[in-house]
């Protein structure tokens, strides 16, 4: 079983097309919707699912115990199979609304995403290069990436962090709706978030990602990887990471995400162990970390 997300993400869709591979390739398996990556690891460590959906700073602080882990400790039996694509800090707002920078959110009702999730901790470190905490933002929410769209929509809600591939659906919808807007984040905020916690990188959300979204603004990302369970057998492991790569088309025609998945980047930003069957796949593709 490989633990996704919400099903108004993009893990979700993509766990669907990538169970529908490995079950035509490799073995039966099934993709469970679930909280994202934080309730992931935990999953896994519980051995109550096999492979995981996971951002590349939260399997970081899985492995060391820290943050959201501190409390039950190291998750020590993860390994990295893929990275997968960028996943986009998006702080999503209005069509009309006045909210231009992370500064702006003061005193606003902003969601920050569910409690212990990845989003939530990308909220907090962004609002932290800005000389700013929770305390600053008017009525703070923990809600998932549906909800926070669903409240925007109805005007109980001002902005929202939303951490996903872009286009999410659940901004889509949005956009669809009352319009929506992502806020651009000052290249010198940039350059400090990064320089703090190097899982970061510069992204642009381009403009027509959205529905009438119609200008280019820049943000950051972090990579969202395929874990999997260190116990797994070696053999399995290779055979999954074969089949994964040998049929991206089929991910591709999942989910715009799925086209960005390639060979030569499935080591990039990866800061766990590779799982021994994957990287005897690598080995023999010729990548290297």
């Amino acid at each position: 079983s490989i633990a996704t997300g919400g099903t108004s993400g993009t893990y979700y869709p993509l766990g669907v097309g990538m169970a529908q591979i490995f079950t035509e390739h490799v073995v039966n398996t099934t993709a469970e919707a679930t909280g994202a990556s934080v309730e992931n690891m935990q999953l896994l460590k519980n051995g109550d699912v096999d492979l995981a959906f996971v951002q590349s700073d939260i399997a970081d602080y899985a492995s060391k115990g820290i943050l959201m882990f501190e409390q039950d400790g190291a998750v020590e039996n993860i390994r990295a199979v893929a990275s997968l694509y960028n996943e986009t800090i998006q702080i999503v707002v209005p069509g009309n609304s006045d909210i231009r920078s992370v500064e702006d959110l003061a005193g606003k009702r902003v969601s920050i995403g569910a409690p212990g999730s990845g989003t939530e901790a990308n909220a907090l470190q962004i609002l932290e290069a800005h000389g700013m905490s929770e305390a600053d933002l008017g009525q703070v929410q923990r809600l998932n990436f549906g909800d926070s769209t669903t409240y925007i929509q109805d005007g109980t809600l001002d902005a929202a962090f939303v951490t996903a591939g872009t286009p999410t659906s659940a901004v889509s919808e949005l956009a669809a709706t009352v319009g929506a807007r992502i806020v651009n984040i000052a290249d010198d905020k940039i350059a400090a978030l990064i320089e703090k916690y190097p899982y970061y990188a510069e992204q642009t959300v381009e403009a027509g990602t959205y529905t009438g979204f119609d200008e280019t603004v820049k943000t950051v990302a972090v990579k969202a990887q395929l874990v999997v369970r260190a116990d797994l057998d070696e053999e399995m492991v290779y055979n999954l990471t074969k089949s994964l790569f040998e049929n991206l088309d089929v991910l591709a025609g999942v989910h715009q995400k799925g086209a960005e998945i390639q060979l030569e980047n499935a080591l990039e930003g990866v800061s766990l162990e590779v799982h021994p069957g994957a990287a005897k796949y690598y080995e023999e593709a010729g990548i290297q970390k």
